[in-house]
């Protein structure tokens, strides 16, 4: 029998009526199973994971793709503990604020209700099928997920745990859809069923979600690119300095919170960047220099324009060596994406300013960009990293994936 996308979506309609009616222990008690099934399931998961990276490695992905397709039973325990700290926040659908009186007697206020349905289109991180997952079940959605074809196994094997938590809980197993059919027409019909689906977020290469902003129907929650830069200031503490590039840019590459760019400070040039081409020579580091700072580097090239704008998700890195602050704040106002810019500084005052003045959806100030991740930040997973100031900025938790209506409450007022 074939997979009908429209019948799927319409069936999750339908299921999102009774999980938005779960109670905030019925809705942990279904996480807290869902992360139980994934250790149980552990074995399974990591064979259906070998299918893939053996395809992967067939098709030639690059190695941050690869990277972020593999599974290790670190990875899966990780990702069955995000789940259980979503289980353990405070649930956000029916929290009323805001309440005031008005003229006319009347109360209002509002209050926090599920979106609906959403739509998840991603490419090779299984892990975001369970961290989507929880995070819309919490917020009292269900969720339609359409992963990458170079995950359908893992994410298969991933929608098992998840089926069999639905089951246990008498939960309409429409709730979670993982759709096993990776056709491209299959993503092209699911973002025209606006008349079932609520909010579509994509996740992915920039590709992609340009593909989906411009072709969806529905409306779309963007992340385009992560070009994140650390600002090395003229206060600096030189050996922190170095530690957040190590981190930002070493730990691992081919994620959206790794540095892309390094700006620095003309009076701490001459000492900090020998030390950051040593850093990177031995991490084998290729750099794209501009012209005050590629003499520090052995085998740099030329920075282009291109450059500041890239995305490297690699172990390569744009150089830049500015006058001032100003200079450095305009660098990344020109050339951010909005995503994570962090600056390093001893100096409170300078701190502050860039805190003010950078309108990313995170800024920092003395810790590595690595740190820019819903689990980092408090939310125990994130469904992804919104750069468009619509409704929700930065990393959404479960309360991004909530709206709020007014709610009034009256004694027999009438209006005059």
């Amino acid at each position: 029998m074939s997979f009908s996308i429209a019948d799927a979506a319409q069936q999750a309609k339908k299921a999102a009526r009774q999980v938005a009616n779960l109670n905030a222990e019925q809705k942990n008690q279904l996480l807290t199973d869902i992360a139980e099934a994934l250790s149980e399931n552990t074995p399974s998961i990591l064979a259906a994971n070998e299918k893939d990276l053996a395809a992967g490695k067939e098709n030639n992905l690059d190695a941050a793709m690869l990277d972020r397709l593999a599974l290790d039973p670190a990875r899966i325990q990780g990702i069955a503990d995000a789940v259980i700290e979503i289980a353990g926040q405070s649930d956000p659908v029916g929290n009323i604020s805001s309440i005031q009186r008005m003229p006319s007697g009347i109360q209002v206020g509002k209050m926090r209700i599920p979106l609906g349905v959403i739509a998840m289109i991603y490419e090779s991180r299984p892990n975001v099928t369970i961290d989507a997952a929880a995070l819309c079940l919490k917020a009292g959605n269900a969720v339609v997920l359409r992963g990458g074809k170079e995950a359908l196994h893992s994410n298969l094997a991933l929608a098992e745990c998840i089926k069999s938590a639905l089951a246990k809980q008498q939960i309409d197993p429409a709730a979670v859809v993982v759709i096993p059919d990776t056709d491209r027409a299959v993503m092209n019909e699911l973002m025209t069923l606006n008349d079932s689906i609520d909010l579509i977020i994509p996740r992915g290469g920039e590709g992609l979600i340009r593909f989906v902003s411009e072709n969806s129907r529905i409306p779309v929650i963007q992340h385009y690119k992560g070009v994140c830069h650390l600002y090395v200031d003229s206060a600096a503490d030189e050996d922190k300095a170095l530690n957040l590039l190590k981190n930002g840019k070493t730990q691992r590459t081919g994620v959206c919170n790794s540095l892309e760019t390094l700006v620095v400070h003309q009076d701490v040039a001459k000492n900090f960047l020998p030390k950051a081409a040593a850093m990177l020579a031995e991490h084998s580091t290729v750099v794209h220099a501009c012209e005050n700072s590629i003499g520090y580097f052995a085998d740099a090239t030329p920075a282009t324009e291109d450059d500041w704008h890239a995305e490297y998700l690699a172990m390569e890195i744009a150089v830049r060596v500015v006058a001032d602050f100003d200079e450095a704040i305009e660098h990344i106002e020109e050339y951010g994406s909005g995503h994570t810019e962090v600056i390093a500084s001893q100096d409170y005052s300078k701190t502050q300013e860039f805190i003010r003045r950078i309108n990313s959806a995170v800024v920092m100030a003395n810790a590595s960009s690595r740190f820019s991740d819903g689990g980092q930040l408090g939310l125990g997973a994130e469904i992804g990293i919104s750069t468009s100031k619509l409704h929700a900025y930065g990393p959404m938790g479960a309360e991004s994936l909530t709206t709020e209506k007014f709610i009034v409450m009256g004694d027999g007022e009438v209006r005059q």
